[in-house]
């Protein structure tokens, strides 16, 4: 038997169907995406492998609730912006910038709720004062922005895409006689994702 802290196991079978082994009972994507919000920790395993599958399944989650009318959150500058760092150099470092940047967002978010409910039964004027943190937490959100875009900027070596779509092209000279990366290039690169990831943690 699980231990009490232990995350909820979800069995998934081979018709599709989502089985909580915590409550006997069988459950939808939907009842997984609020035990996400309530914060319960759950695990997701091949019903016939025993595979840990959580990754795809939250991801479908996601799938499922941006194409809910009036609940996309991910802007398609971000989307396609996203999809162009797989397979590139900086996508080992995409995650955790992600992570750090959301638990960053988290925190401050409930500071937001917490004078939410301090304002509740106060003059109009001291409710007029949440629009600061408000403030806070979009620059908050812009300043993680321009850090990642100056990371992108560090880390690629040929210039960003124009304007109208298209890729800008390196000056040919350079595209001959760009050496191949050696292994001390390769080092080096490692130890500048390295130091990127610490000051990423000290932000959080």
């Amino acid at each position: 038997m699980a231990a009490k802290d232990d995350p909820i196991i979800i069995k998934k079978y081979a018709n599709r169907r989502l089985y909580n082994t915590g409550t006997s009972t069988y459950v939808t994507l939907e009842d997984l995406a609020e035990m996400v919000k309530k914060g319960e920790e759950f695990t997701v395993q091949d019903a016939k492998t025993g595979d840990d599958i959580t990754h795809p399944v939250l991801t479908q989650i996601i799938f499922e609730l941006e194409n809910k009318d009036g609940q996309n959150m991910l802007p398609i500058p971000f989307l396609r912006q996203l999809i162009a760092f797989y397979g590139d150099q900086m996508q080992m470092i995409v995650p955790s910038f992600l992570e750090q940047s959301m638990i960053a967002f988290s925190k401050e978010q409930e500071r937001f709720r917490e004078q939410m409910k301090g304002a509740i039964g106060k003059s109009p004027l001291d409710v007029m004062k949440i629009a600061t943190p408000i403030k806070a937490l979009e620059e908050q959100t812009r300043r993680n922005m321009e850090m990642f875009q100056n990371a992108m900027r560090l880390f690629t070596p040929f210039p960003p895409a124009a304007s109208n779509g298209t890729a800008a092209a390196a000056p040919e000279p350079a595209r001959k006689e760009a050496p191949e990366k050696s292994g001390d290039d390769l080092q080096e690169l490692k130890e500048q994702i390295a130091a990127m990831q610490r000051k990423l943690d000290t932000m959080s």
